[in-house]
């Protein structure tokens, strides 16, 4: 295991000032690395750009040699963007700076408050949106700027742009987020909370994250330098010292598992973060409202070109948004030109789709695009004035639907095409794993109500495999995987459509009710959409989870009694999948996917802060007065 590193800097610092530390042979193939982008930038590395209330940001600057004034792209991030890590160099920044500078932009990459060179305190998404207007404010206002910014990322590098785009800084003029589900705070029926939640259950996603990158956010793992460094002093160190904390390696199928949950990252030795915090509010938590996360009482104020992904961490939030922003933004000019890209890959995999595009074990087929070409020609748009045909040619929802393994395209986000099409859940009342008899089928069932039971033992979860996740370290890996090793689970019920005759397209929002009852106050239901091969293998499309005490909104707890039946909304899920003749449709439902989503101890308190469960003997009810079902948005293809 390794050991964190702390920094003792004073009197390498004065041998680095007095330049009497040598130069190493690293350093001269950095210089040579740089060769090309000194020949047409100019660079400016550690340039401390000022916030309203004083505390400066790190940021490095490259721009082209000219004297025309130019566009400036801005790259805001949590992560370490030092080219020198531990002594080696990392050229990434370098090749992007050259790309950007060649086309005529200026390339602006900033550490948030707190991290690394930055000065203050950090907060996940606690101060980005006075932050982010501060910044992009300073560069419009440079003497080398056109006076337009556009901003670009993916994941922390996007989730802070749409608080920002709320508050209309001068300058900002288009903006390109990248899997950005954990800005979204409360989008419609999403109460994720920055990916916090589904369905009023924890995504763990979010432990692991807060403990990876927790240790530098303390002054206890960053040096705080005096104000009167220079620019060039921070440089000369930056050389040495990336100021980046060694994490220890976490085995997390292990460490996810220990209980309470507040006590996880404390249990790692990890140091106090806002986790514990965190895990303490409820889905509707007016604490969730103070931060940087965009909710949907907020206004809007900037053309975007959003690329999302199917198997990301939110993926109907954030079509939600798309459609949230087209339907209410004041400005036509706005509401008009929102443009989003749905491809299929994993987090942040938008320049990684191939010939053969693999996401987990199922090849989804050639699923190419010129993400980047689509990028440029977005910028040259908006931030220099090109008349390129950009939005004329572009459609509003360029989709990619596995399955048939090709893109598709829609003015309208679901496709203007789709209709929804009930399947209910039917069984004689043994759907327990794949062996049993449960059925979906477009037919209502009868007046007999023949329940589906299982015993959720929180001890012994259903285990996570696939889906669409990221950051869970090497133990878990997110996409779409063969699922009869969970489905063989007398604890999953599992309900399939006869074969298909004929093939038939989702595209759109899939929808769940369930009607179910259980002998504890509380307990979860996840439900898992499947498409199974004629050879029998079942992969997994999408998949999502509620919280009883959830059912009827996340501002109040309602419990369950013994006995009683219950109308149970499910979050919803989307996506765009083609099931083939032959194949069939299969649902998954049980109480648990984990460590994809926390346990539900099933005692009906906190949660949180508890180490023992009960177990649950849940039931799911299908009848005509029960009829438990999922809506899908079939697709009519000519």
């Amino acid at each position: 295991m390794k050991t964190k590193k702390y920094f003792v800097l004073p009197v390498i610092c004065v041998l680095i000032f007095l330049g009497l530390f040598p130069i190493s042979a690293q350093e001269q193939k950095k210089d040579d690395i740089l060769e090309s982008l000194k020949e047409i930038a100019i660079i400016k590395q550690k340039v401390m750009v000022p916030m309203r209330d004083g505390v400066r940001l790190a940021t490095d600057i490259y721009r082209p040699k000219t004297d025309k004034p130019v566009p400036v792209i801005l790259s805001k991030t949590p992560y370490n963007f030092n080219p020198w890590r531990d002594g080696e160099l990392n050229t990434g920044t370098y090749e992007r700076a050259y790309d950007l500078v060649k086309r005529g932009y200026a390339l602006a990459v900033q550490n948030e408050r707190g991290r690394y060179y930055s000065e203050g305190q950090w907060k996940i998404l606690g101060a980005p949106r006075t932050d982010g207007y501060d910044a992009i404010k300073w560069l419009s206002e440079r003497p080398w700027s056109n006076g337009k910014v556009g901003l670009t990322g993916c994941s922390s590098s996007a989730e802070w742009q749409m608080g920002v785009a709320a508050l209309d800084p001068p300058g900002l003029t288009a903006i390109v987020p990248m899997g950005f589900g954990a800005g979204i705070g409360r989008m419609g029926e999403f109460y994720e909370q920055g990916n916090f939640y589904r369905g009023g259950v924890h995504q763990m996603l979010m432990t692991a994250w807060l403990y990876d990158y927790g240790f530098i956010q303390t002054d206890k793992h960053r040096p705080t330098f005096p104000k009167d460094m220079t620019r060039m002093e921070r440089v000369k160190l930056s050389k040495y010292f990336d100021l980046a904390a060694e994490v220890p390696d976490v085995d997390w199928s292990e460490a996810l598992r220990h209980l309470p949950l507040m006590d996880i990252i404390q249990n790692l030795g990890g140091p106090r973060s806002v986790y514990r915090e965190m895990i303490q509010r409820k889905p509707d938590d007016p604490a969730w409202y103070k931060g940087g996360l965009y909710h949907d009482d907020m206004p809007f104020h900037v053309p975007s070109l959003w690329f999302i992904s199917w198997y990301d961490i939110s993926i109907s939030p954030n079509l939600a948004l798309v459609n949230y922003i087209r339907r209410s933004a004041e400005d036509p000019v706005v509401a008009k030109n929102q443009y989003a890209v749905v491809a299929p890959v994993l987090h942040c995999a938008f320049t990684r789709m191939s010939k053969e595009t693999l996401v987990g074990e199922r090849n989804v087929g050639d699923a190419r695009f010129e993400t980047e070409k689509l990028v440029y020609e977005w910028f040259d748009y908006w931030l220099k004035g090109e008349d390129n045909g950009i939005l004329e040619k572009t459609p509003h929802f360029q989709y990619y639907t596995m399955g048939r393994n090709e893109w598709k395209s829609s003015k309208n986000w679901p496709p203007e095409k789709a209709e929804m099409v009930t399947f209910y859940l039917n069984s004689q009342g043994n759907a327990n794993s794949v062996f049993g008899d449960g059925v979906l089928s477009t037919k209502r069932p009868g007046p007999e109500d023949h329940p589906d039971e299982f015993t959720y033992d929180p001890d012994y979860p259903v285990p996570t495999h696939g889906g669409g996740f990221c950051c869970m370290g090497s133990n878990f890996e997110p996409g779409s995987f063969d699922q009869r090793q969970i489905e063989a689970r007398d604890d999953v019920l599992v309900y399939s459509t006869d074969p298909l005759e004929e093939g038939i397209e989702i595209s759109g929002p899939v929808e769940i009710t369930l009607y179910v009852s259980s002998d504890v106050k509380d307990t979860d239901f996840t439900v898992k959409l499947v498409d199974v091969y004629p050879d029998g293998r079942a992969y997994n499309l999408c998949d999502t989870i509620q919280r009883v005490r959830y059912r009827k909104g996340y501002d109040k707890e309602v419990f369950m009694e013994e006995g009683e039946v219950y109308k149970v909304p499910v979050s919803s899920m989307s996506t765009s999948n083609y099931f083939a003749p032959g194949h069939r449709i299969r649902i998954e439902v049980s109480s648990s996917n984990f460590p994809r989503y926390a346990r539900n101890l099933n005692t009906g308190g906190n949660n949180y802060d508890e180490k023992e469960g009960v177990v649950a003997h849940n039931k799911v009810h299908h009848s005509d007065v029960y009829p438990s079902q999922i809506r899908v948005s079939a697709v009519k293809n000519k």
